[in-house]
Protein backbone atom coordinates (compact mmCIF):
# COMPACT_ATOMS: atom_id res chain seq x y z
CA UNK A 1 0.00 0.00 0.00
CA UNK A 2 1.88 3.46 -1.07
CA UNK A 3 1.87 5.90 1.60
CA UNK A 4 0.36 9.67 1.01
CA UNK A 5 1.50 12.68 3.52
CA UNK A 6 -0.95 14.70 3.84
CA UNK A 7 1.31 18.22 5.15
CA UNK A 8 -0.86 20.60 7.30
CA UNK A 9 1.83 23.39 8.08
CA UNK A 10 -0.69 25.32 10.50
CA UNK A 11 -0.84 26.20 14.15
CA UNK A 12 -3.73 27.69 15.82
CA UNK A 13 -4.99 28.44 12.64
CA UNK A 14 -1.62 30.36 11.29
CA UNK A 15 0.62 28.95 8.44
CA UNK A 16 4.24 28.56 9.30
CA UNK A 17 3.71 29.33 12.73
CA UNK A 18 5.40 27.38 15.48
CA UNK A 19 4.43 24.29 15.05
CA UNK A 20 3.54 25.03 12.10
CA UNK A 21 6.93 24.19 10.78
CA UNK A 22 7.24 21.21 12.18
CA UNK A 23 5.64 19.06 9.51
CA UNK A 24 8.32 19.97 6.60
CA UNK A 25 10.95 19.37 8.77
CA UNK A 26 9.22 15.78 9.94
CA UNK A 27 9.19 14.82 5.98
CA UNK A 28 12.83 16.26 5.66
CA UNK A 29 13.93 13.95 8.20
CA UNK A 30 11.68 10.86 7.03
CA UNK A 31 13.60 11.15 3.88
CA UNK A 32 10.40 10.09 2.72
CA UNK A 33 10.79 11.49 -1.10
CA UNK A 34 8.89 8.34 -2.40
CA UNK A 35 6.02 9.29 -0.79
CA UNK A 36 3.34 11.26 -2.77
CA UNK A 37 2.42 14.75 -0.90
CA UNK A 38 -0.78 16.59 -0.89
CA UNK A 39 -0.28 20.40 1.03
CA UNK A 40 -3.39 21.66 2.91
CA UNK A 41 -3.70 25.46 2.31
CA UNK A 42 -6.37 27.83 3.11
CA UNK A 43 -6.75 31.52 1.96
CA UNK A 44 -8.54 33.02 4.98
CA UNK A 45 -8.02 37.34 4.64
CA UNK A 46 -7.78 36.93 8.29
CA UNK A 47 -6.28 34.09 10.35
CA UNK A 48 -8.76 33.19 13.21
CA UNK A 49 -7.64 30.10 15.51
CA UNK A 50 -10.89 28.39 15.56
CA UNK A 51 -12.31 29.19 12.46
CA UNK A 52 -8.99 28.74 10.06
CA UNK A 53 -8.45 25.41 11.66
CA UNK A 54 -11.99 23.97 10.72
CA UNK A 55 -11.35 25.21 7.72
CA UNK A 56 -7.93 23.62 7.25
CA UNK A 57 -10.12 20.58 8.54
CA UNK A 58 -12.41 20.68 6.03
CA UNK A 59 -9.52 20.38 3.61
CA UNK A 60 -7.67 17.61 5.30
CA UNK A 61 -11.09 15.85 5.09
CA UNK A 62 -11.43 15.86 1.26
CA UNK A 63 -7.32 14.69 0.88
CA UNK A 64 -6.97 11.78 3.07
CA UNK A 65 -10.82 10.94 1.48
CA UNK A 66 -8.86 11.20 -2.09
CA UNK A 67 -6.00 9.35 -0.38
CA UNK A 68 -8.57 6.07 1.04
CA UNK A 69 -10.20 6.15 -2.43
CA UNK A 70 -7.53 5.89 -4.02
CA UNK A 71 -6.08 2.83 -2.18
CA UNK A 72 -3.33 5.18 -0.44
CA UNK A 73 -2.68 5.14 3.07
CA UNK A 74 -2.72 8.79 5.03
CA UNK A 75 0.32 9.65 7.08
CA UNK A 76 -0.80 13.32 8.31
CA UNK A 77 2.34 15.59 9.20
CA UNK A 78 0.20 18.39 10.86
CA UNK A 79 1.04 21.40 13.17
CA UNK A 80 -1.71 20.97 15.64
CA UNK A 81 -3.75 18.02 17.01
CA UNK A 82 -7.17 19.55 15.84
CA UNK A 83 -6.37 18.44 12.49
CA UNK A 84 -7.93 15.25 13.63
CA UNK A 85 -11.36 16.52 12.84
CA UNK A 86 -10.26 16.24 8.94
CA UNK A 87 -8.71 12.90 9.18
CA UNK A 88 -11.71 11.28 11.42
CA UNK A 89 -13.77 12.78 8.83
CA UNK A 90 -11.92 11.73 5.78
CA UNK A 91 -11.61 8.39 7.20
CA UNK A 92 -16.02 8.09 6.83
CA UNK A 93 -18.09 5.65 8.57
CA UNK A 94 -18.05 3.67 10.47
CA UNK A 95 -16.53 4.96 13.04
CA UNK A 96 -12.16 4.08 13.53
CA UNK A 97 -10.89 3.58 16.83
CA UNK A 98 -8.88 6.22 18.36
CA UNK A 99 -5.67 5.36 19.45
CA UNK A 100 -4.13 8.46 21.13
CA UNK A 101 -0.57 9.32 22.02
CA UNK A 102 -0.07 12.61 23.84
CA UNK A 103 1.48 14.15 27.20
CA UNK A 104 -1.98 15.97 27.29
CA UNK A 105 -5.27 14.84 27.53
CA UNK A 106 -6.78 17.40 25.10
CA UNK A 107 -10.19 16.99 26.63
CA UNK A 108 -11.18 19.95 27.80
CA UNK A 109 -14.19 21.72 26.19
CA UNK A 110 -14.54 25.83 26.09
CA UNK A 111 -15.98 25.81 29.34
CA UNK A 112 -13.47 24.20 31.20
CA UNK A 113 -10.69 25.17 29.41
CA UNK A 114 -7.82 27.78 31.73
CA UNK A 115 -6.03 28.55 28.69
CA UNK A 116 -8.12 28.81 25.55
CA UNK A 117 -5.89 26.77 23.34
CA UNK A 118 -7.97 24.45 20.42
CA UNK A 119 -5.68 22.21 20.19
CA UNK A 120 -6.25 21.06 23.75
CA UNK A 121 -10.11 20.08 22.95
CA UNK A 122 -8.74 18.12 20.40
CA UNK A 123 -10.18 15.27 21.62
CA UNK A 124 -12.84 16.07 23.12
CA UNK A 125 -14.31 17.64 19.98
CA UNK A 126 -14.31 14.02 18.29
CA UNK A 127 -15.98 12.30 20.65
CA UNK A 128 -18.81 15.07 20.25
CA UNK A 129 -17.91 17.35 23.43
CA UNK A 130 -17.53 20.67 22.08
CA UNK A 131 -17.21 22.32 18.96
CA UNK A 132 -20.42 20.08 17.24
CA UNK A 133 -21.69 22.90 14.98
CA UNK A 134 -18.03 23.65 13.52
CA UNK A 135 -17.32 19.85 13.09
CA UNK A 136 -20.57 19.53 11.56
CA UNK A 137 -19.08 21.50 8.84
CA UNK A 138 -16.40 18.93 8.18
CA UNK A 139 -17.87 16.93 5.47
CA UNK A 140 -18.32 13.13 6.40
CA UNK A 141 -17.37 14.25 9.91
CA UNK A 142 -19.12 11.54 12.19
CA UNK A 143 -18.39 11.58 16.52
CA UNK A 144 -16.57 8.65 17.84
CA UNK A 145 -18.02 6.59 20.70
CA UNK A 146 -15.92 7.02 24.00
CA UNK A 147 -15.47 3.85 24.18
CA UNK A 148 -13.91 3.13 20.83
CA UNK A 149 -10.78 5.67 22.21
CA UNK A 150 -7.53 4.90 23.96
CA UNK A 151 -5.59 7.85 25.46
CA UNK A 152 -1.88 6.79 25.86
CA UNK A 153 0.75 8.87 28.10
CA UNK A 154 -1.10 11.65 29.27
CA UNK A 155 -0.10 13.16 32.71
CA UNK A 156 -0.74 16.63 32.42
CA UNK A 157 -4.56 17.70 32.80
CA UNK A 158 -6.70 20.59 33.69
CA UNK A 159 -8.44 19.98 37.01
CA UNK A 160 -12.13 20.48 35.58
CA UNK A 161 -10.48 18.54 32.08
CA UNK A 162 -9.34 15.65 34.67
CA UNK A 163 -12.83 15.61 36.04
CA UNK A 164 -14.36 15.02 32.15
CA UNK A 165 -11.96 12.16 31.54
CA UNK A 166 -12.79 10.38 34.82
CA UNK A 167 -16.69 10.76 33.92
CA UNK A 168 -16.12 9.71 30.21
CA UNK A 169 -15.71 5.94 28.80
CA UNK A 170 -12.39 6.54 26.95
CA UNK A 171 -9.67 4.13 28.15
CA UNK A 172 -7.07 5.90 29.52
CA UNK A 173 -3.16 4.38 30.33
CA UNK A 174 -1.40 5.96 32.56
CA UNK A 175 2.46 5.90 31.26
CA UNK A 176 3.92 5.36 35.18
CA UNK A 177 0.82 2.15 35.75
CA UNK A 178 2.16 1.26 32.05
CA UNK A 179 6.15 0.82 32.63
CA UNK A 180 5.17 -0.48 36.40
CA UNK A 181 3.02 -3.15 34.99
CA UNK A 182 4.33 -3.55 31.61
CA UNK A 183 2.81 -2.67 27.61
CA UNK A 184 0.86 -5.76 27.25
CA UNK A 185 -0.93 -5.53 30.83
CA UNK A 186 -2.16 -2.59 30.93
CA UNK A 187 -2.32 -1.28 27.49
CA UNK A 188 -3.56 -4.47 26.06
CA UNK A 189 -7.10 -5.07 27.55
CA UNK A 190 -8.36 -1.82 27.02
CA UNK A 191 -7.14 -2.51 23.00
CA UNK A 192 -9.04 -5.68 23.28
CA UNK A 193 -12.33 -3.90 23.98
CA UNK A 194 -11.77 -1.28 21.46
CA UNK A 195 -10.89 -3.92 18.91
CA UNK A 196 -14.50 -5.83 19.64
CA UNK A 197 -15.91 -2.75 18.47
CA UNK A 198 -13.74 -1.51 16.01
CA UNK A 199 -11.45 -2.89 13.73
CA UNK A 200 -9.27 -0.76 12.25
CA UNK A 201 -7.81 2.70 14.14
CA UNK A 202 -6.37 5.93 13.51
CA UNK A 203 -3.12 6.16 15.65
CA UNK A 204 -2.42 9.90 16.61
CA UNK A 205 1.16 11.20 17.65
CA UNK A 206 1.61 13.86 19.48
CA UNK A 207 5.38 14.15 19.86
CA UNK A 208 5.38 15.47 23.20
CA UNK A 209 3.94 12.51 24.44
CA UNK A 210 7.60 11.48 25.11
CA UNK A 211 9.37 12.16 28.40
CA UNK A 212 10.48 16.12 28.12
CA UNK A 213 14.16 14.89 29.51
CA UNK A 214 14.43 12.67 26.00
CA UNK A 215 12.85 15.26 23.79
CA UNK A 216 11.77 18.63 24.54
CA UNK A 217 9.65 18.64 20.60
CA UNK A 218 7.55 21.74 21.93
CA UNK A 219 6.84 24.44 24.74
CA UNK A 220 3.92 21.93 26.21
CA UNK A 221 7.00 19.03 26.74
CA UNK A 222 6.38 17.57 30.35
CA UNK A 223 8.28 15.53 31.84
CA UNK A 224 7.00 11.49 32.61
CA UNK A 225 6.58 10.67 29.82
CA UNK A 226 7.89 7.90 27.19
CA UNK A 227 11.11 6.93 26.17
CA UNK A 228 11.15 6.47 22.42
CA UNK A 229 11.80 2.70 22.78
CA UNK A 230 8.53 2.57 24.68
CA UNK A 231 6.46 4.66 21.96
CA UNK A 232 7.45 2.21 19.39
CA UNK A 233 6.18 -0.40 21.38
CA UNK A 234 3.08 1.34 21.82
CA UNK A 235 2.64 1.63 17.65
CA UNK A 236 3.77 -2.04 17.62
CA UNK A 237 0.98 -3.66 19.69
CA UNK A 238 -1.42 -1.27 18.01
CA UNK A 239 -0.71 -2.37 14.85
CA UNK A 240 -0.64 -6.26 15.46
CA UNK A 241 -4.46 -5.70 17.15
CA UNK A 242 -5.40 -3.13 14.20
CA UNK A 243 -6.01 -2.35 10.59
CA UNK A 244 -4.35 1.07 10.52
CA UNK A 245 -6.68 3.21 8.76
CA UNK A 246 -4.63 6.52 9.04
CA UNK A 247 -1.94 7.93 11.47
CA UNK A 248 -0.68 11.16 12.24
CA UNK A 249 2.82 12.72 13.89
CA UNK A 250 1.75 16.34 15.11
CA UNK A 251 3.24 19.04 17.40
CA UNK A 252 7.11 19.29 16.33
CA UNK A 253 8.57 22.31 17.16
CA UNK A 254 11.94 22.54 15.16
CA UNK A 255 12.97 25.67 16.53
CA UNK A 256 13.32 24.34 20.10
CA UNK A 257 16.11 22.04 18.84
CA UNK A 258 18.25 25.22 18.33
CA UNK A 259 18.44 25.51 21.55
CA UNK A 260 18.25 21.20 22.74
CA UNK A 261 20.26 19.46 25.09
CA UNK A 262 23.08 17.30 23.40
CA UNK A 263 20.67 14.03 23.67
CA UNK A 264 17.98 15.96 22.52
CA UNK A 265 19.45 16.49 19.44
CA UNK A 266 20.54 12.67 19.19
CA UNK A 267 17.44 11.64 19.47
CA UNK A 268 16.64 13.86 15.24
CA UNK A 269 19.18 11.63 14.10
CA UNK A 270 18.48 9.62 10.77
CA UNK A 271 18.27 6.46 12.09
CA UNK A 272 15.61 7.45 15.03
CA UNK A 273 13.36 9.00 12.03
CA UNK A 274 13.78 6.15 9.71
CA UNK A 275 12.17 3.98 12.38
CA UNK A 276 9.36 6.37 12.66
CA UNK A 277 8.98 6.26 8.46
CA UNK A 278 8.41 2.40 9.00
CA UNK A 279 5.16 3.30 11.17
CA UNK A 280 3.67 4.97 8.08
CA UNK A 281 4.27 1.56 5.82
CA UNK A 282 1.18 0.21 6.49
CA UNK A 283 1.20 -2.38 3.90
CA UNK A 284 3.75 -4.03 5.91
CA UNK A 285 3.24 -6.76 8.83
CA UNK A 286 3.09 -5.21 12.19
CA UNK A 287 6.25 -4.31 13.83
CA UNK A 288 7.52 -5.40 17.29
CA UNK A 289 9.77 -3.05 19.01
CA UNK A 290 9.31 -5.02 22.59
CA UNK A 291 13.58 -5.50 22.44
CA UNK A 292 14.63 -1.99 21.64
CA UNK A 293 15.92 -0.81 25.08
CA UNK A 294 16.90 2.86 23.39
CA UNK A 295 15.89 4.45 20.22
Amino acid sequence: MQTRIIHVPYDSGYKDFRMGRGPREIFRHLKAEDFSVDEVEVHDRVALEVGTSFAVARQIAEKVRHAVSSGAFPLVLAGGCISCVGTIAGLGTPSPAIIWLDAHGDFNTPETTISGFLDGMALSTNVSRCWGKLAATVPGFCPVPERQVALVGAREFDADERALLDGSDVHWVDPQRMRKRGLNAELGPPLTRIRGLAGRAYLHIDLDVLDSAEACVNQFSAPGGLTPAELLAVVGLVRKRFALAAAAITAYDPELITMAKPCERRWLSSRNWARFKRIADAGQQPLSFARSSSF
